[in-house]
C-alpha cells in the first residue's frame, strides 16, 4: 500500500460525514424557518383589538 491509497482512503469517510452534517444542519435551519412562519401565521389577531382600559384599576369616574 502506497501513501496516497492510504490518504485518500481515509478521507472519503470524512468527506461524507461533512457532507451528512451539513444536510442536516441545512434540514434544521429549513425546520426553524418553517416553523417560525407557521407560528407567525397563527398569531394574527382574529377578534377586535383590546381596549386601552383592558386590565385596568382605574373606574371610568377616574378618567376626566
Amino acid at each position: 500500500m502506497n501513501l496516497a491509497t492510504v490518504l485518500s482512503a481515509e478521507g472519503t469517510p470524512s468527506l461524507l460525514l461533512i457532507l451528512v452534517g451539513v444536510a442536516i444542519a441545512a434540514l434544521l435551519v429549513a425546520a426553524f424557518w418553517w416553523g417560525s412562519r407557521r407560528a407567525a401565521r397563527r398569531r394574527s389577531p382574529v377578534g377586535p383589538p383590546p381596549q386601552p382600559r383592558s386590565g385596568s384599576w382605574q373606574t371610568p369616574q377616574d378618567d376626566r
